[in-house]
């Protein structure tokens, strides 16, 4: 995907569904895309506890939740909610412009 100053895209605004994950990379990293009613947000795909997809997960009131142990992430910052992670989730910025999803990197 296109990089330009310090911003990639990563998505197109119209692919990402409510409620429901989306997986992009940013460089080397798996990300995942969560629309919510307020906005989009960006969160590191892998669980904190044990290497699974957060993306397989389920989404609740606001919250992403790891299908492998049931530990949970706040999608809007990525910090952790819910044991057995203990370490929160990277985040980053998000930015749409028209039908365009960027991140910054």
């Amino acid at each position: 995907m296109a990089e330009t100053g310090g911003w990639q895209r990563v998505a197109a605004l119209s692919d990402l569904r409510e409620g429901e994950a989306f997986v992009a990379k940013l460089g080397d990293a798996a990300i995942a895309l969560y629309r919510l009613n307020d906005g989009v947000y960006a969160i590191g795909d892998v669980c904190t506890h044990e290497f699974a997809l957060l993306s397989q997960g389920f989404v609740e009131d606001g919250a992403i939740e790891c299908p492998l142990h049931q530990a949970k992430f706040d999608i809007k910052s990525g910090r952790c909610l819910a044991a057995p992670a203990t370490e929160d989730v990277k985040s980053y910025t998000v930015k749409v412009e028209g039908n365009d999803v960027f991140v910054r990197t």
